[in-house]
């Protein structure tokens, strides 16, 4: 065998090798042809596979962070340069995106500050002979930008505490630009003093534990989280309960939280009766939880659980002087559940707790509104959840648990109390929770076929056109950005003259394809399909492309609102057809007007403005066009059944090649109907 065979059968061989040790050469080679065709998406999903398969290749990831920037979602990019830099300590451009990231980061933003200067220090050092001359002067320069306004910073506070009365603010201003310097004991010092002047404030707590961790003292950081999750402030409970270790904290670990946070009662007595729980097996414990009941009533006179528990403790040791004035407290004022632990201790009779109603002094409906009207929507879940393990019969908390779970985008368990909330008595309330059992039930069957019609006459063309389509989508619970669909869209007209040409507004043919469109955003979706135009009068079959993109949003009172006002309703399509010579046709209509509501018929009278212009420039697609124009739901009728009637004057943009005059007048009459199964 030559030798140049024998060399070329063993590259072969040793390349073939190569590929299949790589368990991320596939997505790889799919995510770099993505991003050759500006798919940035599909970019990203192969990215993210190709790290999972090859998690220690930082290459991966520096690609996959410089195409989330691509797309603008900044905070993941800068999780993924983190994470090359972590891999490849060494590539100082990587941890230079990554500094600069962090840098401009919101969330946690005096941590990221300062570990965007520790690495711009660490870059910039003469000693560090791994980069090159440009990007330790980039960042020497970006140094010296964040540590020169800190370091004054820092002094101004200080002066301004030396020679004033220390105020939260100040205290509080100086330990966030402490850390940001990484002068951690100077930072911890002004938290807590900071949190001393304005207890209330438990969010304090959370960054003296961000800080105390730095400064590789766990037990501190563990007793700032523990205070936080038990003050009365809910999001900082919430995101203090996050950080928590998965174990219940030590004795020792409340008494460090305590004395951090020494007005907290709910973390007091939670160390009570923990101390209580524990002298069961260690009875030395019970002088220490008797010490620390009586401690809680000293400081809270009208915390009538404790009271009560501290005399059961008294009772228990014969000492009745004691126990006595407490269980008279306690009887007159509390609860009917906390007096009845009295009562069945004193061998009284018990009182139905129902036949004294007490409105609890954290009422949990009262603590869900607040969250949800401040935006706190797990806190609102969980205080939703129970007051409506409460009162199961309110079907109103059932309305608000359906908004609460929708909002936080679990709409099937958000669709499940709509569900339940329709069915009230209360008339308002079904009628709410049914609009929006029925408008998001649709979203979350795994099947939905759509069907929409839209006849309309035109006097310009002396004829009735007829456009409608027939889609059937698949939802994918893995896949929530894209669904699957088949579809069928008939284009048509009465006169079956038409479709001569893509100037034409009829294509006299029926269209099958399959495609896959995205989720709606913020009134934005894409999508494409690829199938088969079938001439109804000719018969001839064509391939056929099309796709898009397309926007559309009303602001005030639409067709469907309840009550009468303006309104302002927006279209925006562009969409590529193959059949029109592979051209790209833009569309944007634009109505401005009033609602009114007159013996259950809803009317909106309008002026619209419309658009329209194409990528290759031809004249018949190239046209503006406005009037007047009145649409109108009669009562009785499907929701999304509507007549328009209007006039519009027009004017062709391009006229090179126009066989037509280059202004037109239109009266246009139309309906639409649509429905969803």
């Amino acid at each position: 065998m030559p030798v140049r065979a024998v060399l070329a059968a063993f590259f072969i061989l040793f390349a073939a090798t190569a590929f299949a040790q790589d368990p991320a050469y596939e997505p790889l080679s799919k995510a770099f042809d993505a991003l050759r065709l500006r798919d940035y998406d599909s970019a990203i999903a192969s990215f993210d596979k190709a790290s999972a398969l090859a998690p220690g290749r930082a290459d991966i990831r520096k690609n996959l962070a410089y195409t989330l920037l691509k797309t603008g979602d900044t905070d993941l990019a800068r999780d993924q340069f983190g994470e090359a830099m972590r891999l490849d300590p060494a590539d100082l451009h990587v941890a230079l995106e990554y500094a600069f990231l962090c840098f401009e980061a919101r969330d946690n933003a005096s941590a990221r500050k300062a570990e965007a200067r520790r690495i711009f220090a660490r870059i910039a050092d003469p000693g560090n002979d791994t980069g090159d001359d440009a990007s330790r002067a980039t960042a020497a320069q970006a140094f010296r930008n964040i540590d020169e306004p800190l370091a004054s910073g820092i002094a101004r506070w200080q002066q301004v505490l030396a020679t004033s009365p220390p105020t939260f603010s100040a205290h509080y201003e100086l330990a966030q630009l402490a850390e940001q310097r990484d002068e951690l004991d100077l930072a911890a010092a002004n938290y807590k003093a900071a949190f001393q002047l304005l207890s209330e404030r438990k969010s304090v707590l959370l960054d003296l534990a961000r800080v105390e961790k730095a400064r590789n003292n766990p037990e501190g950081s563990m007793a700032a989280l523990l205070a936080a999750s038990r003050g009365d402030e809910p999001r900082a409970a919430e995101l203090a309960r996050e950080q928590l270790p998965a174990r219940y904290p030590y004795v020792y670990e409340f008494r460090k939280a305590l004395e951090l946070d020494p007005k907290n009662q709910t973390l007091h007595r939670e160390l009570a009766f923990l101390l209580l729980s524990m002298s069961e097996k260690e009875p030395a414990l019970g002088p220490e939880a008797e010490k620390d009941f009586a401690a809680i009533g000293a400081a809270s006179p009208e915390d009538y659980l404790a009271m009560a528990q501290l005399g059961l403790l008294y009772l228990a040791q014969n000492q009745k002087t004691l126990a006595m004035p407490l269980f008279e407290k306690v009887l007159q004022h509390a609860d009917p559940a906390t007096a009845n632990r009295v009562r069945m201790a004193l061998k009284m009779p018990l009182v139905l707790e129902d036949s004294h109603p007490a409105e609890s002094a954290i009422d949990p409906r009262i603590l869900g509104e607040r969250s949800y009207q401040a935006g706190f929507l797990k806190d609102a879940r969980r205080y939703f959840l129970q007051a409506h393990a409460e009162n199961p019969v309110d079907t109103s908390i059932e309305l608000k648990l359906g908004w609460t779970y929708n909002l936080l985008h679990d709409d099937e368990d958000a669709l499940q109390w709509f569900n339940l909330a329709r069915r009230s008595l209360d008339s308002a309330i079904a009628a709410e929770a049914s609009r929006a059992y029925n408008n998001l039930r649709p979203g979350t069957e795994r099947f939905r076929t759509t069907l929409w019609i839209a006849p309309m006459y035109s006097s310009r063309w002396h004829d009735l056109f007829g456009y409608g389509q027939l889609k059937t989508e698949l939802k994918l619970k893995k896949v929530a950005l894209f669904r699957p669909y088949a579809s069928m869209r008939i284009v048509g007209d009465a006169n079956r003259i038409m479709g001569a040409g893509p100037q034409d507004l009829s294509e006299s043919a029926v269209i099958f394809g399959m495609g896959v469109a995205t989720r709606s955003w913020r009134g934005v979706m894409g999508w494409f399909e690829a199938g088969t135009s079938v001439g109804y009068i000719t018969g001839i079959p064509s391939r056929d492309f099309r796709g898009g993109a397309s926007y559309s949003r009303t602001l005030g009172a639409s067709l469907a609102a309840e009550h009468s006002g303006r309104f302002l309703e927006t279209t925006v399509d562009s969409v590529f057809i193959s059949r029109f010579n592979d051209d790209l046709i833009n569309y944007s209509q634009s109505r401005l007007g009033y609602t009114a509501i007159l013996g259950g018929v809803k009317a909106q009278a309008f002026w619209s403005d419309n658009l329209t212009f194409d990528a290759k420039r031809q004249y018949w697609a190239s046209f503006a066009e406005t009037g007047p124009g009145v649409r109108v739901h009669l009562p009785n009728t499907p929701p999304s059944l509507a007549f328009t009637i209007g006039v519009v004057r027009g004017i062709y943009l391009i006229n090179a090649g126009n066989p037509r005059r280059p202004n037109f007048n239109d009266f246009r009459a139309g309906i639409w109907y649509a429905f969803t199964k």
